[in-house]
């Protein structure tokens, strides 16, 4: 029996107890895309991390993007895609492909996975019961608005819905998808809806998992820590462009509108949800307000 390896085991979880203390009961979003939901290892990471702090006593939620799978479902039809501003543009066709592979498979996946390790979850989309209202969202290039098709702007979030499951044994999986008031299904960038859900049930954390280390400056040095005034900065100066740009945005957003804290990790490191919330270190960029 090798005692000095469950004596660092102890030491580990010792060090984790202010952080469960701290998040008890408390609301964490968590933003799942990139590479983490294509790769099983990963996958199997995540959710058991996920599930973990369900057990610990936080109310973990899950808002999930599905951008490749997207993809390739649109390859399958022959539709092409095409993104402006990180934004992908949907019409009619793009618009029913991506609302059949968020809602009918890569929502019900996540939700097996779950109860694979032992966690209990519901599968939503933004338009059950007015999950996620919607209105068209525009985007601009060069000063113009651009029409981007059937994508959604959040105007409002059905938060008791999402409390009522929350709040109990089970862990709330929302697929991205919007409606109008007129009832026409929007298509909603999965930051944009992950920073709408944080604001509305009031997070004490909001957490993307992202295919990079952090946020990074011009010499390509992860920065640990950003204000929102300095992400500001750092998007109009062009340090953050692409599809990085609506992720800070997001971030930024969720914080003038109280959400404690937001993070952006690398989902590609095994654990990476609890190495960031339990550990003294964390990891990725936090952007504070």
């Amino acid at each position: 029996m090798n005692v000095e390896a469950y004596i660092k085991k102890a030491n580990i979880l010792i060090e984790a107890l202010p952080y469960i203390q701290q998040f008890y009961k408390k609301t964490i979003v968590i933003k799942y895309g990139g590479n983490a939901m294509t790769c099983e290892e990963l996958k199997h990471s995540v959710m058991e991390d996920i599930t973990l702090l369900k057990y610990v006593g936080a109310n973990p939620i899950i808002v999930h993007g599905g951008g490749p799978d997207i993809s390739n479902a649109l390859q399958t039809y022959q539709i092409k895609s095409q993104f402006i501003n990180g934004l992908r543009v949907t019409d009619d066709a793009t618009m029913s492909v991506a609302q059949m592979v968020l809602v009918g498979k890569t929502n019900k996946e996540i939700v097996s996975y779950i109860s694979n390790v032992g966690g209990k979850a519901v599968g939503l989309s933004g338009i059950d019961g007015g999950l996620l209202r919607c209105e068209q969202l525009y985007t601009e290039v060069d000063g113009q608005k651009i029409d981007i098709g059937y994508v959604g702007d959040v105007v409002s979030v059905n938060e008791k819905l999402i409390d009522l499951i929350a709040q109990d044994e089970y862990i709330p999986v929302i697929a991205p998808v919007g409606v109008d008031a007129k009832g026409q299904s929007y298509n909603v960038n999965a930051d944009l809806a992950a920073s709408a859900v944080a604001k509305a049930v009031g997070a004490e954390k909001l957490i993307f998992l992202t295919d990079v280390e952090g946020v990074k400056d011009k010499e390509g040095y992860v920065l640990p820590e950003l204000t929102r005034e300095e992400a500001r900065r750092c998007i109009c100066d062009g340090t953050i462009s692409g599809g990085m740009a609506p992720k800070i945005n997001a971030c930024v957003e969720a914080i003038e509108n109280g959400v404690g804290r937001v993070h952006i990790i690398d989902g590609r490191v095994p654990h990476s949800l609890l190495l960031e919330i339990f550990t003294h270190a964390g990891i990725g960029t936090m952007i504070k307000a």
